[in-house]
């Protein structure tokens, strides 16, 4: 991971815990999977190619002769 997405990535780990009045910090490998989840979900790029996945290919015309 990028130094500089690592400390994003913990700044915002320690946001959610202040805010949250947690008093166990949040751990970044909590935080990894739910955002990666949420991404996937949302990322409409994805959902297309999925749909266009799942359907069947067009069945080619036979020949005949």
């Amino acid at each position: 991971m990028p130094a500089a997405v690592f400390r994003d990535l913990k700044s915002y780990a320690e946001i959610l815990t202040r805010i949250g009045n947690a008093t166990i910090p949040i751990e970044l490998a909590n935080l990894i999977a739910p955002m990666i989840e949420r991404f996937m979900a949302t990322d409409r790029a994805l959902a297309k190619a999925r749909r266009n996945a799942a359907q069947p290919a067009p069945a080619s015309p036979e020949r005949s002769g």
